[in-house]
């Protein structure tokens, strides 16, 4: 697999989704070329990795459960040592549509970090209850914080350039939300620079979704105490000027 300056890494997270994610590997190879994908398999005790590597992509497998932060930060560290200059997080599970993947790469000709957002007019994703107005607050505060209009902070479906690449290396949390959250706010601390695109989302193939009525309830409570300590803590953040791009 030869890396060019117009290859993108797709980094695809996955714990135990050896139903779903062999169908998304093939469609995102399928959709373009330039696309490598690199499965994480974050501890699982399925067949992930087989099905993963079976259908065409590189895997990376974790000794044990790390969570979706954790298997991020493998997945930078891989696309800088390989030299890949974007790189993006595509979920496992087929609710993200690799035909929207060039639509959230293009934000990166105007900033660091593209956010597919589910909020933005397209589509027809909802959410109801203490998950939205736990949403709501999170995007008004983290507005703030990156300096622009943002209707989505907890979307997963996001894509980094070099700079942002070189920051989630050397800082991107394996706590809770703060694959989202802490890893962004420590970004804009950095002098990394945020947009968002709107995509839709897709309903998940197989399996259940992970939020019930009250899983949505403890969402609102941790949600908000993840963001006071990640706006709290003194990240270990680089000055811009350190994360231009650089031989890896």
């Amino acid at each position: 697999m030869v890396v060019t300056p117009e290859s993108v890494l797709v980094i695809v997270p996955a714990w135990n989704e050896e139903h779903n994610v062999g169908t998304t590997v093939r469609e995102i190879l399928g959709t373009d070329d330039r696309y490598h994908v690199a499965v994480i398999d974050d501890g699982s005790t399925d067949g992930t990795a087989r099905e993963a590597r079976m259908s065409g992509a590189t895997v990376l497998s974790l000794p044990f459960n790390l969570g979706v932060g954790g298997a991020m930060r493998t997945g930078f560290t891989y696309a800088l040592r390989h030299g890949y200059q974007r790189a993006i997080q595509v979920d496992a599970d087929g609710q993200h549509n690799p035909a929207d993947i060039q639509s959230v790469l293009a934000g990166l000709d105007r900033a660091d970090i593209s956010i597919g957002a589910r909020f933005s007019d397209v589509g027809d994703y909802s959410v109801r209850g203490p998950r939205k107005w736990a949403m709501r607050f999170l995007a008004s505060v983290l507005s703030r914080v990156a300096k622009t209009q943002l209707t989505d902070v907890t979307s997963g479906f996001r894509a980094a350039g070099p700079r942002a690449i070189r920051q989630y290396v050397r800082y991107y949390p394996a706590e809770y939300l703060g694959d989202t959250l802490d890893s962004l706010v420590a970004a804009c601390h950095a002098g990394l620079t945020v947009t968002q695109v709107p995509v839709a989302m897709r309903p998940r193939r197989h399996g259940n979704p992970s939020q019930g009525p009250i899983g949505s309830a403890i969402y609102l409570l941790r949600s908000v105490f993840a963001l006071g300590l990640a706006l709290m803590r003194r990240s270990r953040v680089t000055a811009p000027e350190e994360l231009q791009e650089a031989p890896a």
